[in-house]
């Protein structure tokens, strides 16, 4: 189900409201997740000229995408987003935020995002953390490969954050604040997506292979990967996405 097939409806009449920034960037797997539960869902991409909506009042839900936009880049819709993801804090509507997604959170509630000294792209390990919030959001695995493309990440946690998961590049790969979840790495992939951001890769992503092979993958180790580990992925997806619901008011 998508915006176009619902005629534009009110917030009132729908479940989650889905906040794309680029228009590479869609819902993937988390549109099949919703579509699947049989909820109603909006999903609006700034890139495309669709307005944010003023409020997140009448929502059940929130999700924030990624995108190749940096979250401390000088884009109103950005401060937008962080202002809606402010506000349905306060109105007790739980976010889930997908790497760019998941840094407008941490930027949102006060935290800090800057470049990392080496990029993730490809899938490579996270390892979460020993705690009853890592159990409930990210399940029993200790350790689980997730898809990654990102030059910069959340390196602040915003005060009453708890970190969820780490990896040996990035210190900061997922947090819980109240009902929500911030996640550096992308949930939400499908081998579509995949492809897509492999065709229009951007300037920094080629050198990037040979600057850092332990943590760039090239396309064809990337493909390969893909097909080893997006069963589990989604798998993953269903339980965070399932854990995200059951905060829904």
């Amino acid at each position: 189900m998508n915006d176009q097939s619902m005629n534009a409806p009110r917030a009132s009449q729908l479940d989650v409201l889905v906040l794309q920034h680029t228009l590479e960037d869609s819902p993937g797997y988390l549109g099949q997740w919703l579509d699947a539960q049989g909820v109603s869902w909006r999903v609006l991409c700034a890139e495309a000229g669709e307005a944010y909506p003023d409020s997140v009042s009448g929502y059940r839900a929130l999700a924030v995408l990624g995108g190749e936009w940096g979250a401390n880049d000088d884009r109103p819709t950005l401060r937008q987003a962080e202002a809606l993801i402010l506000e349905a804090d306060a109105l007790g509507i739980p976010v889930v935020g997908h790497c760019l997604g998941g840094q407008l959170m941490a930027r949102a509630f006060g935290g800090r995002v800057e470049r990392l000294p080496q990029p993730e792209v490809g899938w490579l390990p996270i390892r979460r953390r020993e705690s009853d919030a890592a159990l409930t959001w990210l399940g029993d695995a200790s350790e689980t490969v997730v898809y990654q493309w990102h030059y910069d990440s959340f390196v602040e946690l915003p005060e009453h954050a708890e970190l969820l998961a780490t990896s040996p590049i990035c210190a900061h790969q997922a947090f819980a604040i109240g009902p929500h979840l911030a996640m550096q790495f992308h949930i939400e992939i499908t081998p579509r997506k995949i492809a897509t951001w492999l065709a229009e890769p951007g300037d920094v992503y080629p050198a990037a292979i040979t600057l850092h092979p332990d943590s760039v993958q090239s396309p064809a180790d990337m493909n390969a990967a893909t097909a080893k580990y997006q069963a589990g992925s989604q798998a993953l997806a269903d339980h965070i996405y399932t854990q995200w619901r059951s905060r829904w008011r």
